[in-house]
């Protein structure tokens, strides 16, 4: 199963020549769900070849401009380009009144499509989205408004795959493909059997991505986010900065890095950066000194879960 992260925006508050604000794309078996959408989040998309109409869900962390005003212009394109299809948008309720306020720049009643809303919790874990194939969870981070994480998971396919190559090297028929895919060794018509492991891929368990958005370090969280399979953090200073940090409510990136360890995840990737920096080596090596294991986000790339 497809699982994988395509990052559009890098920088917090501020874009800059190089990093654009948050945004970025999930892909799980072709489902496509937006996590924040700030300024030129759009712009983004079609650079990076990211079809619009595939964006069923949406996920936005809180309601500070960086995260959320490129809302807007996604909104109204897809209304301009006759959508129909529903969109569901996970975010606090706030979000849900500014839209539907008669002097907001969009019309959310008079458009091609439904805006189905989904507030989000405070205080606790929640299930907010469910399908036989992905679970999303929100939880609770601390900024200087509510904000949240979100945890997305994979769920462990009870099929296997098999190897396509398999089926015209035993001509095997659809009956016989569904059996295997099952779990059952094949027969040949000379009685000979083969085994299962020979047919078919290594069964995929489930696989866990986590988005942690702005906010100071939470202790409590650790334990909420042990062992997921990538972990995204903010880092938007350097630990020299803590006290500004303490301040905007933000986590360094030496927390970041702690963070990553304390909860044995097995890869960290940083982002949320202050426009600051020009250079990102230091806020790299700081994160390292806790959690080896630590990429850069950079605006373009895509990283398999």
């Amino acid at each position: 199963m497809s699982f994988f992260l395509h990052i559009l925006g890098t920088s917090s508050a501020l874009p800059t020549m190089k990093r654009y604000l948050s945004a970025q794309v999930l892909n799980a078996q072709g489902r496509f769900f937006l996590i924040d959408c700030g300024e030129a989040t759009q712009m983004q998309m079609l650079r990076h070849k990211i079809n619009v109409n595939k964006i069923d869900n949406i996920f936005i962390s809180h309601l500070h401009g960086d995260h959320f005003f490129g809302l807007f212009g996604l909104l109204s394109t897809l209304d301009l380009m006759g959508r129909k299809k529903k969109i569901n948008i996970f975010a606090h309720r706030e979000l849900e009144n500014i839209l539907s306020n008669p002097h907001s720049p969009l019309n959310i009643n008079e458009m091609s499509y439904k805006i189905q809303f989904h507030h989000l919790g405070e205080n606790v874990m929640t299930i907010i989205y469910d399908d036989s194939a992905i679970e999303v969870r929100s939880f609770p981070l601390s900024h200087r408004i509510a904000c949240s994480g979100f945890l997305f998971t994979a769920k462990e396919n009870p099929k296997k795959n098999i190897i396509k190559e398999k089926i015209s090297e035993y001509n095997l028929s659809v009956s016989e493909i569904i059996k295997i895919k099952n779990g059952e060794d094949y027969i040949s018509p000379t009685g000979e059997v083969i085994d299962n492991k020979l047919l078919t891929y290594p069964k995929l368990s489930a696989r866990h991505y986590a988005y942690c958005t702005d906010t100071v370090y939470i202790e409590q969280n650790i334990q909420l986010l042990q062992n997921v399979d990538l972990l995204y953090h903010e880092a938007t200073y350097e630990h020299k900065l803590k006290d500004l940090a303490e301040i905007t409510r933000h986590t360094t990136a030496y927390e970041a890095g702690l963070f990553a360890k304390k909860a044995n995840v097995k890869k960290l990737l940083l982002g949320h950066f202050s426009s600051r920096y020009h250079s990102l080596t230091n806020i790299l090596e700081e994160a390292r000194q806790n959690f080896e294991k630590t990429l850069l986000a950079k605006e373009g790339e895509i990283y398999e879960i």
